[in-house]
């Protein structure tokens, strides 16, 4: 059972993120000041150093629950699907939609002030990228058994980062993004697929 103590440093640090994902969009990395963090979650200024260290460890860890939320919810369309490529687009729909309607993510991709965020989407978003690989990756393989580990890493890593590049220039709908990413995935699923099947059959 979780303790009282656990509860309330939970509670808090969830308070922090809360604050801090507030300020984020309209000051972007540079601008946010701890202590105004502090304020905005009525506590004081030590209170946020002690629970992150450091303002780059707190603006990491709301890009990372940022992250968790959309993971969640690309699982769920994972779920929802009857077959992989379903499950792909459905996917990638998920993450262009609701990554331009987050108030974090879309400052990030479309302002000045958040400008200096978005390397945590790009050159510094490895722990992002590697997060939502490695759950795009387990889903494939649960839908289709087919495809060896290997290939639906790739797979999955190939359809991140295609999914971040619609999300950096947006230039399509998401659904014509999705549709764009399935015409260059379907041909390769499909290869790695009967790849496996042929080698097993010999």
């Amino acid at each position: 059972m979780t303790s009282f103590t656990e509860r309330t440093k939970a509670s808090l640090r969830e308070a922090l993120l809360d604050a801090a994902a507030d300020l984020l969009p309209d000051r972007g990395h540079a601008a946010l000041r701890m202590a105004d963090v502090a304020a905005r979650a009525g506590v004081s200024r030590q209170t946020v150093y002690n629970e992150f260290g450091n303002k780059a460890a707190l603006t990491q860890a709301v890009a990372l629950r940022t992250t968790s939320e959309f993971l969640d919810g690309i699982r769920q369309r994972f779920a929802d699907a009857g077959d992989l490529l379903d499950g792909i687009h459905f996917a990638v729909v998920y993450t262009i939609e609701h990554a331009r309607e987050n108030r974090l993510v879309a400052a990030a991709l479309g302002t000045e002030a958040a400008e200096d965020l978005l390397p945590l989407l790009t050159s510094r978003g490895e722990p992002i990228l590697t997060a939502a690989a490695d759950l795009a990756a387990e889903q494939y393989l649960e839908l289709e058994p087919a495809l060896s580990p290997e290939a639906a890493a790739l797979l999955a890593e190939t359809v991140v980062r295609l999914s971040l590049s619609h999300l950096v220039l947006p230039t399509h709908s998401a659904v014509e993004a999705a549709d764009a990413v399935l015409a260059v995935l379907a041909p390769a699923v499909d290869r790695f697929v009967r790849t496996t099947d042929s080698s097993t059959t010999e």
